[in-house]
């Protein structure tokens, strides 16, 4: 069984043996309290395999105790613990809690002087009363005995629900006691879509729509796993083909899987499946808290829900007979974990499908160019909407060269042409969406006398100046200074600050559009529950005629008022680190280009920039995806990208610089060495050098980069390299992950 709290150098499987008092409690999946160690702590395991009838081995350890039965993990999942184990290079134990919600978790606790296991979470249970007997006529019952007993006629009532009728505890406990009702206890119910109204309507598909359909739907009834991408332009109506699947998918008998890239996503999607399916529909993603998210979780267990949406972590929900997975926007970065586990969605997803004989369909009007290559390839189903829905026209798009406005006398972030057409939209009562994916006020300050960058002391990144807060904040640690320094810390000179974020542009517009109300949406401004929900609702609903933000903006949305898009501030990303760094330019410009024009009127686009010519805007702007997959693709193959290689990052960190420098070099050393005892296992070390963000949280850190082909012998390569690593004793040094679905930073 795999136990808590071991490191990557030192996790194992251990054997255990089951007392008398567990027998009967215990199977694969099951979580379970062990004595470890030499002092024999106790910790959370979770059971992968039971031996059976065995003779014991009186140099095992006995379980402790075990959890409740609905805590086990199901085979599928079982199966997915080991699939992370082998392809992410993290503990058993990582693997197990990368599938269970923290409020489904247990922890150790010692109660009469013995060690038990107890639920993270306390409060997530109520007590219902039912009906268990007749009310005794003598002594004359009471009013509130009365109204109690015909109250739970129609069934069992929570305590708060009779609570609320008048019905006092003491009038239940007097019934309970008399043997009119009995006690229990049962999970909160908890709908977190009951504002959503059960609103079927047919859909009406266009013929593209129905041709995809109809090939996808064949796969789908096929029983067999396949796979497909469905890749169609902005706006052409690819919720509409999601929606007719998963009706077939519940015809068919089976279950749904819908993963999107973003919480700000998952309220549309709800919206929309609740209002076509009705209520057996359950949500996994972060802005839960930790009970819905549990409760959530045992709906789906249970097998209560037929469909369940989320974000990346719920492709591990524990939904049984999977016949559909899909993963909108499939090209977004956020499928990929940045800890441990470091999966990605789209891998887990892959073997899901396969296990359950199931229907996996990526989505995306700019689809990653391995997805686009494995379909142009044949080993993915190749769907194409070619067309708007409702033959409306893509929106037109012109650019706006920063360079001449700054020559005209214009400093500001927002150009005249856009004030102007910002202005036009709101005599029109249209509505519009910027895009500037930099939250804050001001995102760099420098000493103008000596050129000093105030930089956060735990990482080796600009502070960024928040108004409000009045405060330097990180975007990556959040350390904060108060009050703003204005002179150097350096030499003494005055500090200048510059650069842009939403803030300072939000400022900006409420000055030169007085009447205009914008709303602000970014990492600052959602960090309250629902905040995503409640945001796109105001705007959908007309209360604000601006919608300015980040990323989370730019895709997936879908309002009708919308005939305006600006994007600011895209030079940087389009000259930023990474092979993606075009891919990801061409797909933000194109997904957010997409959000207008969407309904009966026609929409435009302006991109502010300092190369207005470069090629990979001017596609962006045409939405010519395959042109763009041209190119890409010529350059992957030329510099040997994905999806002609994989990449394996390892990544080294420490207190000390010099240490996690010579640790990276002898891992690199340590790899080449037994590299070439294999020379048919095809590899290239690129490094060792200092990450991008060379310190964070106050540790160094260092990569090695390894061009490779990642099958089961690589595999095996960098576990013996992780294994003499630590023969070696550099983890004491620095700190070793790898990562195979990095872009070429951790």
């Amino acid at each position: 069984m795999a136990v808590s709290d071991a490191t990557i150098h030192f996790d194992k499987l251990y054997s255990y043996l089951i007392p008398p008092e567990l027998e009967g409690r215990v199977w694969p999946g099951s979580m379970v309290l062990a004595p470890f160690g030499a002092g024999n702590h106790p910790r959370m395991a979770v059971v992968l395999e039971c031996a059976g009838d065995t003779a014991p081995d009186a140099r095992l350890k006995t379980l402790l105790d075990a959890a409740p039965a609905e805590a086990r993990l199901t085979p599928d999942l079982i199966a997915l613990v080991h699939f992370l184990k082998d392809r992410t290079f993290c503990t058993w134990f990582e693997a197990v809690k990368a599938m269970i919600p923290y409020g489904a978790q247990y922890q150790p606790v010692k109660e009469n002087g013995r060690w038990v296991v107890r639920s993270k979470l306390s409060r997530t249970e109520e007590t219902v009363y039912t009906l268990a007997g007749q009310l005794p006529q003598k002594p004359k019952p009471g009013p509130k005995q009365l109204a109690a007993v015909a109250a739970l006629q129609s069934g069992p009532l929570s305590r708060r629900a009779l609570n609320e009728q008048g019905i006092s505890d003491a009038t239940l406990k007097t019934l309970c006691d008399k043997g009119v009702l009995a006690a229990g206890r049962k999970d909160k119910p908890i709908d977190l879509f009951a504002a959503i109204p059960f609103d079927p309507r047919p859909l009406e598909l266009s013929p593209e729509q129905q041709a995809a359909c109809n090939a996808l739907e064949s796969d789908l009834v096929s029983g067999q796993p396949r796979a497909a991408l469905l890749y169609g332009v902005t706006g052409s109506g690819k919720t509409a083909v999601f929606l007719k699947l998963i009706e077939k998918t519940l015809e068919l008998g089976r279950k749904a899987l819908v993963l999107v890239p973003e919480i700000s996503l998952t309220p549309q999607m709800i919206r929309r499946l609740k209002e076509t399916f009705g209520s057996r529909l359950a949500v996994q993603h972060s802005a839960l808290n930790n009970t819905e998210r549990l409760l959530q979780w045992r709906l789906i267990q249970s097998g209560q829900a037929d469909i369940v949406v989320g974000t990346r972590s719920a492709v591990f929900a524990p939904l049984q007979n999977i016949g559909l997975i899909l993963i909108d926007e499939e090209q977004e970065h956020t499928y990929q974990s940045e800890s441990a586990p470091r999966y990605s969605a789209h891998d887990v997803a892959r073997k899901r499908a396969a296990a359950e004989h199931a229907l996996l369909v990526f989505a995306s009007a700019t689809p990653r160019t391995e997805t686009y290559y494995a379909a142009k390839a044949g080993r993915l189903r190749l769907v194409t909407l070619s067309q708007r829905y409702g033959g409306r026209p893509l929106p037109t798009v012109d650019f706006i060269d920063m360079r001449a406005e700054l020559a005209a006398g214009n400093p500001r972030e927002v150009s005249a042409r856009l004030v102007q057409e910002l202005q036009a939209n709101l005599q029109n009562g249209q509505q519009s969406i910027l895009l500037l994916n930099r939250r804050g006020y001001r995102t760099v300050g420098m000493c103008t006398t000596c050129g000093h960058v105030l930089k956060c002391p735990n990482c080796s990144v600009p502070m960024v100046y928040h108004k409000p807060q009045q405060a330097l904040m990180c975007h990556h640690c959040g350390h904060t200074v108060h009050p703003v320094p204005q002179t150097c810390p350096e030499c003494g000179g005055k500090m200048a600050y510059s650069g842009f974020g939403t803030q300072r542009v939000e400022e900006e517009l409420a000055e030169l559009l007085p009447k205009v109300r914008i709303l602000r949406m970014d990492q600052d401004s959602t960090m309250q529950k629902n905040s995503h929900e409640r945001m796109l609702a105001q705007f959908a609903a007309g209360e604000y005629d601006i919608l300015l933000g980040t990323q989370m903006v730019a895709k997936g949305l879908d309002f009708a008022k919308v005939t305006l898009v600006g994007v600011l501030g895209i030079d940087s990303m389009l000259f930023g680190q990474g092979f993606r760094a075009y891919e990801n330019v061409f797909s933000l410009v194109t997904q957010v280009v997409g959000r207008c024009g969407r309904a009966d009127l026609p929409g435009r686009a302006l991109v502010q920039t300092t190369v207005p010519g470069h090629p990979v805007l001017q596609l962006a702007a045409k939405q010519d995806y395959p042109a763009f997959y041209a190119q890409e693709i010529a350059f992957r193959k030329f510099g040997l990208y994905p999806p002609f290689c994989s990449f394996c990052i390892a990544g080294f960190t420490g207190k000390q610089e010099g240490a996690v420098a010579q640790a990276a070099f002898a891992f690199s050393r340590l790899l080449a060495g037994l590299a070439a005892k294999h020379p048919d296992i095809p590899l290239r070390l690129l490094g060792p050098a200092p990450m991008n963000i060379s310190m964070l949280n106050g540790k160094y850190r260092y990569k090695l980069t390894i061009k490779c082909r990642n099958d089961s012998a690589f595999r095996s390569l960098m576990r013996a390299a992780l294994d003499a690593y630590a023969k070696e004793k550099w983890p004491a040094k620095a700190s070793v992950v790898l990562d195979f679905n990095s872009d070429g930073d951790l």
